[in-house]
């Protein structure tokens, strides 16, 4: 055994002496070198190369690596076995991605690439104004070496729209307002936000399923037409006009734009914009991919027709101050509402409507008669969309939303009974809503009580002739309520609305 020990310790001391030699020999700085050759000369007959992208570029947040991080996460790509869950601020949807020092393989064009979520300790740090993790983290990146220009030139941008993308789609939408008066808020934004909630989609809307496919196709194009806008030399955007009846679901339909694009939107009150410099400023500050409303442009401000307002066409224009001026404001020194038929048609088709992109215009209205020509003219407002009374197509997606009811639930005879009366009792979605609201919990019932009350209205209709008079009367009632409802506090210099202004112009006329 003494023996034993006797040549482990000889041992021992050889291989010192040999560690000693080495380092006098091959000082530090040569096995570095050596190293870096071996290295060299592995990666020279390698098939491979290899990308870091780290979490911190100095001591920026690298956009890259976030987008790595979110696109990894989509559960197209991900099929890893083990996963870490996260939820971000303002979202709704939880996202998983890679664990530390996992690996996932991903195809692009073909072409198989391997990430690798790297995680290691980061070295004490010295004082540092901003401390960095105790985790340094990075993707790397492994691809053919053949690859590296599609990869380089294709993927990473690919990766980037992906991750804005998902990243809109995990964030909830919002709801934005012009702030009274043109106020500021903490931030010094113009605009007001609130999280929309609406629940509206196309699966829901009350319309004729063909129309609602033209719509729907018609939105997919424009989100995905960035390279044919720009081939063709137009701006971005695209106009919406809304028009029909009260209650025939316009409010709905631009919910449900939105939560098919997963836009914002920003419900733009005219009546608190003073003059067309302060439109232009809430312009620039809406964001890329987002929907601006204006309800009820009829009633917001003067954009009558100028045809019925001019005494004499051939020496009357739109310059004049009774076209230039907002409804009932006074051009010029009082202050007040100001905006100019030029300054909307501007703002939605000038040089000004293209300071951002993939930005949608919809405008609503119950009288598409009042608007001037030139608001309704291509380029501004691409598509009319006529908001109808409730169809037959129409009534079978209520009885659907509202009953649980499929076409094959009901009895041919029931169908057939609704099918004739509902075209000539010209009641709104709205209006059939609220009589399946009412009695939903006893379905048969709804079913009937609406029947009957279909066949009451198409009989009052026939017997009075066309109802559309006595509901332009309502309609012109349930305005002016609403407008008295919103209309500006004393001293805003304001006249009486839509109606009495078409009054007054009548009387010119005479």
């Amino acid at each position: 055994m003494k023996e034993y020990w006797t040549s482990f310790a000889s041992l021992l001391g050889v291989l010192a002496f040999c560690q000693s030699l080495l380092q006098v020999i091959f000082p530090p700085e040569l096995r570095f070198a050596c190293l870096k050759f071996f290295n060299w000369i592995f990666h020279l007959f390698s098939s491979y190369c290899y990308f870091d992208i780290t979490e911190i570029d100095g001591v920026n947040t690298n956009e890259l690596y976030n987008a790595v991080q979110l696109y990894l996460s989509s559960s197209v790509s991900i099929n890893g076995s083990r996963l870490s869950l996260t939820r971000a601020l303002n979202s709704s949807a939880i996202t998983f991605g890679l664990s530390n020092n996992d690996c996932i393989i991903d195809t692009f064009n073909g072409v198989t690439v391997l990430w690798e979520h790297v995680v290691t300790q980061r070295q004490s740090q010295t004082f540092s104004w901003r401390p960095l993790p105790e985790e340094k983290r990075g993707f790397t990146l492994r691809i053919k070496k053949r690859d590296k220009s599609l990869i380089l030139d294709s993927y990473l941008d690919y990766i980037m729209e992906k991750a804005i993308e998902i990243r809109r789609k995990n964030q909830d939408r919002l709801l934005y307002t012009n702030s009274r008066g043109g106020s500021l808020d903490s931030r010094g934004h113009p605009w007001e936000s609130v999280p929309f909630k609406h629940p509206s989609t196309f699966d829901t809307l009350a319309m004729d399923p063909v129309k609602k496919q033209e719509i729907m196709d018609d939105l997919k194009d424009f989100a995905n037409g960035q390279s044919f806008y720009q081939k063709t030399g137009r701006a971005w955007k695209r106009g919406y006009l809304l028009y029909g009846p009260p209650g025939t679901g316009k409010s709905s339909m631009i919910a449900a734009m939105a939560n098919y694009l997963s836009y914002d939107i920003y419900d733009l009150e005219l009546t608190e914009v003073h003059n067309n410099s302060e439109l232009r400023k809430l312009l620039m500050k809406t964001s890329s991919k987002s929907i601006i409303v204006i309800e009820d442009i009829d009633c917001s401000i003067n954009l009558t027709n100028r045809k019925k307002i001019t005494n004499n066409p051939s020496t009357r224009n739109y310059y004049d101050p009774e076209i230039r001026c907002g409804s009932g404001s006074i051009c010029g020194e009082d202050g007040g509402n100001s905006i100019t038929l030029s300054g909307l048609l501007n703002f939605t088709d000038g040089l000004w409507s293209c300071c951002g992109s993939e930005r949608i215009f919809v405008f609503t209205t119950n009288h598409i008669e009042k608007l001037d020509p030139a608001l309704l003219r291509s380029g501004r407002m691409d598509m009319h969309i006529y908001m109808s009374y409730c169809s037959y197509p129409a009534l079978k997606i209520l009885l659907k939303n509202y009953l649980g009811y499929e076409e094959s639930d009901l009895d041919y005879d029931v169908l057939k009974e609704l099918e004739e009366v509902v075209d000539k009792a010209e009641m709104t979605p709205a209006d059939i809503s609220e009589v399946l609201i009412k009695i939903r919990r006893y379905k048969q019932k709804a079913v009937s009580e609406l029947s009957e009350i279909l066949k009451t209205r198409a009989e009052r209709n026939l017997k009075g002739g066309s109802l559309r008079e006595k509901n332009s009367d309502d309609m012109e009632d349930e305005e002016q309520e609403k407008r008295a409802l919103e209309s500006p506090k004393e001293g805003s210099e304001f006249e009486e609305p839509c109606k009495k202004e078409e009054e007054e112009d009548e009387e010119k006329l005479k």
